[in-house]
């Protein structure tokens, strides 16, 4: 999102600077996910009317990025499983949702066992629906490929300054962070894992609080190549929760992947178990003070992270959940675990998480919480709405002079499209 977001503001001439704390851009949730490109079906055209929009609108802004800077896009589709029968309700479900966010007849069709096994015949299941509107890409290189752009057309980036402090004059917001001083006239917080902290940096958000969970894979071995040709997912059990089970995964380079759990851990980036106990009693203590303590008296909460901790360590737990759709595959024959990310939950003052993306806004800043799945999918109609919105409103000072610019899109148009 910070690279789409740079993107379009160094796009539309006005002086824009990236803050990145780490070395690299795109080190952690950008190059650490699925890399799908999510079609609208799982999300609820009325609770996440915005991030489904975006998805939808996603599809087209990625593919035609994607083709013009020769990055991979391959539209490979997906099947979406039912392997037990309140599952074949929820299919139907999600094809109403799927029609209501903007997909069609042709790309999303519900398939009888008979009908899968024509063109997937190692999937076990009673039903599924296919949806040919999805696709496999690499959005760390999309990442890097936007900041490029974006440097080329006059932005500004900083690595390893990992934000300290924000202080305010009368004319400016002070950046304090570890490699010195950036004075700004607005600040755009759009750091993942870490946006929420911001946030309270500058008494935004304050009744919300933040819980992470690490999702895992496990790397497939070549001889499952041909096992099929699309991905599949499984219905989801508990979409209210951030539990989802395991996907088997086709990468854009031939890779097959079991993953991601969410595994509950104490910190956006706690990829290790040792950097997950250091983290374990300052997030413990800020836990006790927030609604999200609420949380940890669900006992269907607790019941389903305890499962999520055992798949983490029991390779077999894990890879067992795939095998109710996929049962040829012999959990001693996956030996390579591959690259973890996290996903950090907003949940409210009630223990309640926040299902849509959560935009924060005052008069210096604004704050993009709670971006998660299909989070990447919608970055760049989501960037341009808000980019648009805030020259609207005046908070970006931009060039009358906006020649030798990317014309690939026209925010404002792609504004109006998102509620």
């Amino acid at each position: 999102m910070g690279a789409c977001m740079a993107f379009f503001i160094a796009m539309k001439a006005c002086k824009v600077i990236l803050i990145e704390q780490e070395k690299k851009i795109a080190f952690h949730s950008s190059s650490r996910n699925t890399g799908k490109v999510h079609a609208p079906f799982l999300y609820d055209p009325i609770k996440k009317k915005s991030i489904s929009k975006a998805a939808f609108l996603g599809f087209d802004m990625l593919k035609k990025y994607c083709f013009s800077r020769s990055l991979p896009f391959k539209e490979d589709g997906i099947i979406l499983a039912a392997t037990y029968d309140n599952a074949i309700d929820k299919l139907y479900k999600y094809m109403e949702w799927g029609y209501s966010n903007g997909l069609r007849d042709y790309e999303l069709k519900l398939l009888s066992k008979e009908e899968l096994s024509k063109t997937e015949p190692n999937i076990r299941c009673l039903s599924a629906l296919y949806c040919s509107r999805d696709a496999s890409t690499d959005y760390r290189a999309i990442t890097e490929q936007l900041i490029e752009d974006a440097k080329l057309m006059g932005c500004k980036v900083i690595l390893a300054s990992k934000l300290k402090r924000i202080s305010s004059s009368n004319d400016h917001l002070i950046l304090h962070t570890e490699s010195g001083y950036v004075f700004a006239d607005f600040i755009i917080n759009a750091a993942g894992g870490s946006s929420l902290h911001i946030a309270h940096k500058t008494n935004v958000a304050t009744q919300y609080s933040d819980l992470h969970f690490r999702g895992e894979y496990w790397q497939a071995p070549a001889e499952y190549n041909d096992l099929t040709k699309i991905s599949v997912y499984s219905v989801p059990k508990y979409p209210e929760f951030p539990f989802l089970d395991p996907h088997w995964i086709i990468r854009t380079d031939g890779r097959r992947e079991i993953g991601p759990n969410a595994v509950p851990v104490f910190g956006p980036y706690a990829y290790s178990w040792s950097i997950n106990i250091r983290n374990f009693l300052p997030k413990i203590i800020e836990t006790s003070f927030s609604g999200a303590r609420k949380t940890f008296t669900d006992t269907q909460f607790l019941s389903l992270a305890r499962n999520e901790l055992i798949s983490s360590f029991s390779k077999r737990a894990m890879i067992n959940r795939v095998r109710e759709f996929l049962p040829q595959l012999n959990v001693n024959k996956f030996i390579r675990r591959a690259t973890s990310g996290i996903r950090s939950c907003l949940v409210d003052s009630e223990g309640k998480f926040i299902s849509d993306i959560l935009i924060a806004k005052t008069d210096r800043s604004l704050h993009i919480l709670n971006n998660n799945s299909p989070g990447a999918t919608g970055s760049l109609p989501l960037a341009a709405k808000i980019v648009n919105r805030l020259i609207e409103e005046g908070h970006l000072r931009c060039s009358a002079d906006q020649t030798n610019r990317s014309v690939l899109w026209d925010i404002k148009k792609i504004a109006e499209e998102i509620p």
